[in-house]
């Protein structure tokens, strides 16, 4: 079988590959710890990401436990007509979701306009590319936002 021919505008991605440690916070207040990793799947033709939630000291709210979403995987793709990324992506509630998703000039945005529930994040990376601080906002009618939380990813390795 022969091999796949990646399209060179997924190297993109590369920024995100390793393994990353992520700290969620709503407010100030942490939330607890998440290990996810970012790595090149088909010979480098999508990128796919696997991330659980850590054991964490204090124990987050009982309502961020509750509706916690780990273990989650997405997998992230391009069309190559229109040079957009999107992302499946599937969570341990049972909730899958396609996502629209750009990377460029150290800025991360991940995006879906849904009726009744729609969501956007922005990351922006550190100048060495080793960090991520960033945040998920969430609207009822794409148009009025608030904050959901915050996110700081570091890279391990």
């Amino acid at each position: 079988m022969q091999q796949q021919t990646p399209n060179r505008e997924l190297r993109r991605l590369d920024a995100l590959v390793g393994e990353w440690e992520l700290q969620a916070s709503v407010g100030d207040q942490p939330m607890g710890r998440v290990r996810t990793v970012f790595e090149w799947l088909e010979g480098g033709a999508f990128l796919i990401q696997r991330a659980d939630a850590e054991p964490s000291e204090p124990p987050p709210p009982p309502e961020w436990v509750a509706n916690s979403p780990f273990p989650l995987a997405t997998i992230t793709g391009l069309d190559d007509s229109t040079e957009r990324f999107s992302m499946l992506y599937a969570d341990a509630r049972g909730v899958s979701r396609v996502y629209e998703m750009s990377l460029s000039d150290g800025v991360w945005e991940i995006w879906r306009d849904a009726p009744g529930f729609c969501q956007r994040f922005t990351g922006t990376f550190s100048d060495d590319g080793r960090a991520i601080a960033g945040y998920w906002d969430r609207s009822r009618d794409g148009s009025s936002w608030e904050r959901d939380f915050d996110l700081t990813y570091t890279k391990v390795s």
